[in-house]
């Protein structure tokens, strides 16, 4: 079965086609642009797929108006949901919606059979407005995000800052005690801020780094502290937990939780904590397990987050699509396969 992928970051603003001139502006006036999250799905699944074998079309919307019946799985962003008329069933996610509330009706107004997001947590989220929701995470590029030389590691702690929502009260109960912990104990550490770095400047952060403090509300995947997990770095990760804070919902529409800053994770990873007291209290048994070498982050990303096993699992989404969509295409299903398709 050959996927039909849909993905496309900016939509044409003011007449056909000017997204390719606002990027090349962009360009010359800003440099190249950082890598955003929803382009990192989409190459991640791209590589995953490429080493699997399976095969895929991009963008191909002659195609896809041609084969009706074919699965369009768009990955996003949701603005090509109304850029073609879609006829084919879809399988959308994840780089789509916020919160279902953003469309409540796309079930009924579009042939949409199922909506992946990052996180489990998230999809239960999800689940109350649309059933037909599964999770799924992209994968790490485990050969790209790999372990330093341990003589590279010239620095004790990556301080890395996610930090959104209530920020200014945050960076004085939460961060600015952090940093004060590290220099009062003589760890030297360097910081990075979401937003604010391309992924060759984490990269190279993570190199010299023996852990990494990941300051985060919440997170639906948590692609950042995957790769440093898969470089062998530690992770001590805020999780405080509680509801889904994000101001443009709650509370006034939507009260959900519990989430989680670190949705996937084992004790291999490293340790969490709460709230600053939290930190406090946890701090010497994390910095005592990374000195002493008893955490495998990286053991924890080979076993569930490689390119291969997200990929695989994304296939197996669609191909139970086809399956189920298959008895209302009558004679074109064969041992369980759709002849036409791929």
């Amino acid at each position: 079965m050959t996927l039909n992928l849909f993905y496309e970051d900016k939509d044409d603003r003011w007449f056909p086609g000017d997204r390719h001139l606002r990027r090349m502006l962009r360009r010359m006036l800003l440099g190249e642009p950082r890598m955003s999250g929803q382009l990192r799905v989409f190459l991640n699944l791209c590589a995953g797929l490429d080493r699997l074998g399976i095969r895929y079309r991009v963008n191909d919307y002659r195609y896809i108006a041609q084969h009706p019946d074919e699965l369009a799985c768009i990955i996003g962003r949701p603005f090509l949901l109304d850029k073609f008329a879609w006829k084919n069933p879809i399988l959308l996610g994840v780089a789509s919606y916020n919160h279902p509330l953003d469309d409540p009706d796309l079930f009924k107004r579009l042939p949409v059979k199922k909506v992946v997001v990052p996180g489990e947590w998230y999809a239960d989220m999800y689940r109350s407005y649309w059933p037909d929701t599964e999770a799924w995470p992209v994968g790490i590029d485990t050969d790209l995000w790999a372990p330093s030389h341990a003589q590279d590691k010239t620095i004790d702690v990556l301080l890395y800052d996610k930090v959104h929502w209530d920020r200014e009260r945050h960076v004085t109960e939460l961060i600015e005690p952090v940093r004060a912990r590290l220099l009062k104990e003589g760890r030297s550490f360097t910081e990075l801020r979401y937003g604010s770095y391309k992924e060759e400047d984490f990269q190279a952060a993570l190199a010299r780094s023996r852990s990494m403090i990941f300051l985060c509300q919440n997170e639906s995947q948590g692609i950042a502290y995957q790769q440093a997990l898969s470089c062998g770095v530690p992770v001590f990760a805020w999780d405080p937990g509680g509801p889904w804070r994000d101001p443009d919902y709650f509370p006034h529409r939507v009260r959900f939780e519990p989430v989680s800053s670190v949705p996937y994770w084992d004790e291999r990873c490293g340790l969490k904590f709460v709230d600053r007291a939290g930190f406090d209290e946890r701090w010497p048994d994390f910095w005592g397990g990374c000195t002493a070498e008893a955490f495998d982050p990286r053991g924890y990303v080979l076993d569930n987050l490689t390119l291969e096993q997200r990929a695989l699992q994304y296939y197996e989404i669609a191909r139970s699509i086809v399956q189920q969509e298959a008895p209302r295409a009558p004679g074109l299903l064969v041992d369980g396969w759709l002849t036409g398709i791929g």
